[in-house]
């Protein structure tokens, strides 16, 4: 009676996400797939992808980014990204001697940046990457009011466009800027690590983008991944904003302490 009532339940769910979310049962595991694309494909062959074999993680080497854009350009292009809207964006560091630290992102970085002119002295400059953190323990699903951003199996937060309301809420309990209200759809929007590709084995855009490898898409559940690796044995791995206790499985190499 209990496994009949749970599938009512579930043909229930199937039929009023409208295809924006998917319930597909594979080998005693339930997954929610946000991509109508990616759901027809895992129902026509549900063990293309299993979640529960995957644990991704995410390396920024901010020694290694040159602040093209490209990452940005990327998304945007990918993910139909509106203007002046962001899920993933670079920001330029540049300390003086003196200590003072001036940062600046125009347009996200989408196009680069511009020579600073400043009138201190220039210690040191870099450039950062900045998107969702993925948090293990994180504040944006534990304030949605119907429970629209979620945490999967396989590590990443996810929206629910079809259940948000878009109140906002998420967007101002994020800790790292990472989320929007989308102008046109009027919801929550943010990185996905391009969640439609990664389950079919692609990179992200931002990871396939970039010039000089300085965004990383790592698995911890996949034997040798060089990605977890490093994160795991690096003395200079760090995460933002360690003291919110949010756990991010977004992680930066060789970060200065301008930033975290």
């Amino acid at each position: 009676m209990q496994n009949r009532e749970t599938e009512m339940s579930r043909r229930s769910f199937l039929g009023k996400t409208g295809g924006l979310a998917v319930l597909v049962v594979a080998g005693g595991v339930t997954t929610v797939f946000a991509d109508s694309k990616q759901s027809e494909q895992i129902k026509k062959n549900p063990q293309a992808y299993d979640w529960s074999q995957h644990d991704y993680v995410y390396l920024v080497d901010t020694d290694k980014c040159i602040g093209c854009g490209s990452c940005v350009r990327a998304c945007q292009k990918e993910n139909h990204v509106p203007p002046h809207r962001f899920r993933t964006w670079v920001e330029r560091y540049v300390v003086s001697h003196d200590g003072h630290t001036h940062i600046d992102s125009p347009d996200g970085a989408r196009n680069g940046f511009p020579p600073v002119v400043s009138d201190y002295n220039v210690a040191k400059a870099f450039f950062v990457p900045k998107l969702c953190n993925h948090c293990t323990h994180t504040p944006c699903v534990q304030v949605c009011p119907v429970g629209a951003s979620y945490r999967t199996k396989d590590g990443l937060i996810l929206v629910d466009e079809k259940r948000c309301i878009g109140c906002g809420y998420c967007v101002q309990a994020c800790p790292y800027g990472s989320r929007f209200i989308h102008p046109e759809l009027h919801v929550a929007s943010k990185c996905t690590l391009c969640y439609h590709r990664i389950t079919k084995g692609m990179l992200p855009a931002c990871v396939q983008s970039c010039p000089v490898q300085a965004r990383m898409l790592g698995d911890r559940k996949k034997n040798g991944d060089k990605v977890a690796e490093i994160i795991a044995t690096s003395k200079v791995v760090r995460v933002l904003k360690p003291e919110l206790l949010t756990e991010p499985n977004c992680y930066y190499k060789n970060l200065s302490k301008e930033v975290y």
